[in-house]
């Protein structure tokens, strides 16, 4: 950062009066703050990083009351930067505010996936490391711990045999068909014996059943694993508990249970069911009905939902759940998103694969792609069907997509400038700039979204500057208001 546009960032930060999801302020004005662990954690844990700033006065109005010592500080900083594992290298900007006050600000940089948590050393791992949550450091849990441990250590809880599992809780009719599929799909494995296949495959562990072998061939994997099933529910309205006409939470409910392929085929049939159709005559008078949601686009989120879930101990009482509202369909699972990819990354690249054992089988099973094609399909379906883009969100310990059935208008300019509007909105919950928003549109020009889109969102009061003073710096982010 120059010290122009820390001059920028403290003027925003007296203008806006908040501390935000990427910035912390620190007074500093009589010495060190002696607790900078804990923002040093959870800024090195967060995507994209954060920035301390020093010299800033939140209680006083925003006040800038400068630091106590600029050189002195920055020793300081970087002596609490030692303590932390890994270590965290702060990058010092200061400058002189106007009254005379020197303000110091360390911007700290995200650490690789394969080197978090970032946490304070004297504290321990459990006990110092932090994750931000809007302005506030707050302890991890135990779970979202472990969720950066699983990457790291390269856990594969698909492969966690399950002692009190036999050969005998296999169905044998589900097992000869996919040895049958496999030595066609895969013709040098099938060279071996049944035993080694399953050895090899995840399915078992020194012949014990592990997670993969029971929720692919079990005859009842929730035997062993009661919630790792699917809730299946419509709900009344466009929220859960808005009650009916006579008083009833949902129009449908239904626990969905058995192998993954046969929850995947249940979960389709309780969709279909509630769904409406749309009769649509052509001109030589042929019928045919368009489902709400397009089919092949509710069952790739259903599948990868299975596929990807998280199978550790920690989520075993966390079922997945398909909630069909009055105007959109959600997907939710646990586990968030796995290794390296963030939400704007999906479909654009491979990703790191939490269960590839049973995303693997699966191919046999399912004749499935394990090749990253899925959320283009997804998003290739939405449009084809004249629907808004699908919506992805990742938390640390949930994953969720939502398909909305609001369609098209007939002037299909309109209804486009309002689908990007929507997904510019959702992608600004932190700040982006103009480059990275015209990537996520497909649009070559930045020029043309600030014009066409960002600009009368702005007007709206729907998205901000993180510099208003200067609209053409190009240091310019925008975010959702």
């Amino acid at each position: 950062m120059t010290e122009a546009e820390l001059k920028q960032l403290i003027t925003q930060i007296c203008n806006q009066k908040c501390e935000k999801q990427t910035i912390e302020i620190k007074k500093a004005a009589k010495g060190n703050p002696e607790r900078l662990y804990d923002t040093l954690s959870s800024f090195s844990n967060q995507t994209g990083g954060g920035i301390l700033v020093f010299g800033i006065d939140e209680k006083n109005n925003y006040d800038i009351c400068g630091v106590y010592d600029a050189q002195d500080l920055q020793v300081q900083v970087t002596n609490a930067a030692l303590q932390m594992e890994p270590v965290v290298r702060p990058v010092f900007t200061v400058t002189q505010w106007e009254n005379g006050k020197m303000v110091v600000c360390a911007e700290i940089s995200e650490c690789e996936p394969e080197n978090k948590p970032c946490f304070y050393k004297a504290a321990g791992r459990i006990r110092g490391s932090y994750v931000r949550v809007g302005e506030a450091d707050v302890p991890m849990t135990e779970y979202e711990i472990y969720s950066y441990e699983v990457y790291k250590r390269k856990i594969r809880d698909e492969l966690r045999p399950i002692e009190r599992a036999t050969r005998n809780d296999f169905n044998e009719d589900i097992l000869n068909g996919y040895f049958s599929k496999l030595r066609l799909a895969k013709p040098q494995l099938a060279k071996h014996n049944e035993d080694r296949i399953m050895q090899l495959q995840g399915l078992t562990d020194n012949n014990i059943p592990t997670v993969a072998g029971l929720m692919l061939f079990s005859d009842y994997p929730q035997a062993f694993f009661p919630q790792m099933s699917i809730t299946a529910m419509v709900v009344n309205g466009t929220q859960i508990g808005i009650p009916g006409d006579n008083g009833e939470r949902f129009v449908d409910n239904k626990r969905l249970e058995g192998t993954i392929p046969q929850m995947l085929e249940d979960a389709l049939i309780f969709v279909r069911r509630n769904i409406r159709n749309a009769v649509i005559i052509d001109e030589s008078g042929k019928r045919t009905d368009k489902p709400e949601y397009p089919l092949v686009a509710v069952r790739e989120i259903i599948l990868n939902a299975l596929i990807h879930r998280d199978y550790s101990v920690h989520t075993e009482d966390s079922p997945i759940r398909v909630i069909l509202y009055s105007d959109r369909l959600v997907v939710e699972n646990p586990g968030g998103i796995y290794g390296r990819l963030t939400v704007n990354d999906l479909g654009k690249m491979p990703a790191d694969t939490r269960n590839p054992f049973i995303a693997g089988n699966l191919e046999v099973l399912l004749n499935t792609e394990n090749r990253f094609s899925g959320i283009p399909t997804v998003y290739a379906e939405m449009e084809k069907a004249g629907l808004q883009p699908p919506v992805f969100e990742s938390f640390r310990g949930n994953f969720k997509v939502t398909l909305y059935n609001e369609r098209k208008q007939v002037d299909a300019a309109v209804s486009t400038n309002g689908q990007a509007q929507d997904r510019i909105l959702q992608f600004c919950k932190t700040p982006k700039t103009k480059e990275e928003i015209a990537d996520i549109l497909n649009i070559e020009t930045p020029y043309y979204v600030v014009t066409k889109y960002l600009k009368p969102l702005i007007e709206a009061g729907r998205l901000a500057m993180t510099i208003p003073e200067k609209p053409k710096s190009k240091h310019q982010k925008y975010y959702t208001v």
